[in-house]
Formats: structure tokens, sequence, C-alpha cells
């Protein structure tokens, strides 16, 4: 009999250490098979995912016997925690596992939107040498302006400032006299998007923040302003996004996150000659490192659960 279901990927030494232990099941691509999936967990006492399981409804209501969550990640909107709590199903998510990658992710993405240089590799191989149309621009000096202000922005804020950025953040939840914000201006949201070189979303979705970096927002953004999305993707327009990039009203873009996951073809279209976009599929927490730390985590919290020690 079963004992833990692992959905997606996790590092093999967490692996282990549950197998040590407890009878396994792992498969990353579990996620896909909802009928599998189904009827594994319906005896397990610990399900491990990360974002592309929804561990809610039908799934939650197979799983009779499940007491813990393990969430490799810090998102919980794939999770209907109400329903857990309901039933007394612990949710351990790895929160500050994967910060460092998220953070590197936002600021290695801002240099390389303001530089404008590394998408030149077909220019380059057709010949061409085209060192007057990329002179690009430092990030030193220029505005960092975070949507949101947890645990993940004050890191990006951190580093920002090491580079010689000031930084600005809109948090209406974060008190106005917290120590967090020495050396960060905090502002409204209109004010941040009217003055930031650089803006980075850090918004969990929820009814409130969906859809509220939209066309109205993009109107008030600088037109050489560049946005980077590591966050969900639900709390961006994205049709509003195209527009803004291929009007010049935005001059250029990063998403990790999308309103649907993962991004399929028909989504893609959507993206299909956009200028100075990039899309990466949901990695700016997944590095070799922040994976390691991420899974060693939620297998250490697992175990404690299931022992009764959490």
């Amino acid at each position: 009999m079963t004992d833990i279901v692992i959905t997606e990927f996790m590092d093999e030494a967490a692996v282990a250490s549950l197998k040590a232990r407890y009878a396994v099941h792992h498969d990353p691509e579990l996620f896909g098979k909802p009928e599998e999936l189904a009827r594994l967990v319906a005896t397990v006492s610990a399900l491990i995912v990360r974002n592309q399981t929804q561990v809610r409804g039908e799934l939650l209501a197979a799983a009779g016997n499940l007491k813990v969550v393990g969430r490799l990640g810090v998102g919980l909107d794939n999770i209907d925690m109400a329903a857990c709590a309901a039933r007394d199903i612990k949710v351990f998510p790895a929160t500050g596992a994967n910060s460092l990658s998220v953070v590197e992710y936002v600021i290695g993405t801002a240099m390389t939107l303001l530089r404008g240089a590394y998408f030149a590799n077909a220019a380059m191989l057709a010949g061409e040498f085209p060192k007057t149309k990329l002179i690009g621009r430092e990030i030193a000096g220029k505005r960092m302006g975070l949507v949101g202000f947890g645990a993940i922005a004050r890191d990006v804020a951190r580093h920002a400032k090491a580079l010689g950025m000031t930084v600005a953040a809109y948090d209406p939840y974060v008190p106005a006299g917290a120590p967090v914000w020495q050396g960060v201006e905090k502002l409204e949201l209109d004010g941040l998007l009217s003055t930031s070189d650089v803006l980075s979303i850090h918004l969990p979705l929820t009814p409130e923040t969906r859809g509220v970096i939209g066309e109205a927002a993009f109107a008030k953004m600088k037109p050489d302003a560049v946005l980077i999305n590591a966050a969900r993707g639900g709390v961006m327009d994205e049709p509003a996004l195209v527009a803004a990039l291929k009007g010049g009203r935005l001059a250029g873009a990063a998403l990790d996150v999308f309103e649907q996951e993962p991004l399929k073809a028909d989504g893609a279209k959507l993206f299909a000659g956009t200028p100075n976009l990039i899309l990466t599929p949901h990695i700016a927490g997944n590095t070799v490192e922040s994976n390691g730390r991420v899974s060693g985590l939620v297998a250490e919290r697992v175990i404690a659960a299931l022992e009764g020690r959490a």
C-alpha cells in the first residue's frame, strides 16, 4: 500500500529520504493523468505537488485518508485551503526555499530587457552587425517598482539596491511604519506604475488581484519601462500586455506565468510577433539549487507531520 504520492518532479535525494521511511509513488507526469492519480490517492496519507496539480474537488474527494499536502513551492492557489482545513489536512509550502532563484530571475531578466542586446542571434547569423540598433540601457540608476512587498519582493529590493537602483513598492497590507520600508519608497499603485523603469509583480492570485495589471495600468506606465511577471498569470491581462508592446507603449516584458498553464499552442498564438518579449515555463523559482532546498524542506515537513511532530 502506498503512503505518499508525488505528482511532479522532486529532487531525488529528497525522494530517497521519503522512501527510507514510507512507500512512495513518484511520477513527475502524474498531474496529467487524472484517473490514475485519483486511484493512487484513495488510501494515501500524504500528497506532494507543485503548481500543476489541482488539489481540490474530485481529487480531494478521492483522497479519503489524506492527512498532509506538501507544496513544492510557495503559491497555494492550486490547493483548496478551506477544504483542507475543514478536513484537518495540513498543508506545507516550501516558504523561503526558492526565493533566491526568483530574485535572480527578476534581476537577470531586468538586465536582459534593459540591455536589449541578446535578441540579435538571427541578425548576426544572417551576416548583419547591428551595433547602433542594440545600444541598450544600464540597470544602475533605474527605479525598480515592486507590485506587492512580501518576502521575495523584499529580497529583490535588496539586490536591486546593491546594483545601484532606487526601489519603490506598492502593498496596502504592509503598514507604513514597518521597518521593511527602510530604503524603499512606499507608493500607491498609480504612482508606482508611472515612475518605475522596471516593474516586477509579486502578488498572489486572489479575487482582489485578478487582472489588476491591465489596460489602464499599462496606460500609466512609462513607454520605455519593462515588466516582469514571475508571480501568477491571472494578475495580469495578457492581451493588454501584447497590445502595449506591439503599440510601442511598453519597451519589453518577461512572463514566467500565464493565465492558463501549461501554455499550449493555441494560447501561445497570442504572443506571436510580440517584440522584446521573453516567455519562460514557470521556472523562475526552479534551479538545481532551489530544487534541492525546496524538496528537502517539504520532505522534512511531510515526515514530521506523518510522525506527529508537526
